[in-house]
């Protein structure tokens, strides 16, 4: 019975758990750029040291929206609401 849940943790890669806890805004822009989330997490990177940190502020307005997209497009319905 402990077996399962231990193979679901040790599938999980440290890169999996940082995706979901970074709010995947590398893997959304991976997507529409069509390249690795690898290479745009570098990118933030190395433009945040070069450019003193102002890419962080544009990551960070990239998370608020894209929540705020998924909020809006998996809002309930309230017919069913009742």
């Amino acid at each position: 019975m402990l077996e399962k849940p231990f193979k679901i943790f040790q599938s999980r890669t440290l890169r999996d758990v940082i995706e979901i806890n970074v709010y995947g805004v590398c893997a959304y822009l991976g997507r529409k750029l069509s390249m690795p989330s690898k290479r745009v997490r570098l990118f933030f990177i190395y433009t945040s040291f070069i450019a003193l940190g102002s890419p962080i502020i544009i990551y960070l307005i990239l998370t608020f929206v894209l929540n705020l997209r998924y909020m809006i497009n998996n809002k309930r319905n309230p017919v069913w609401d009742i």
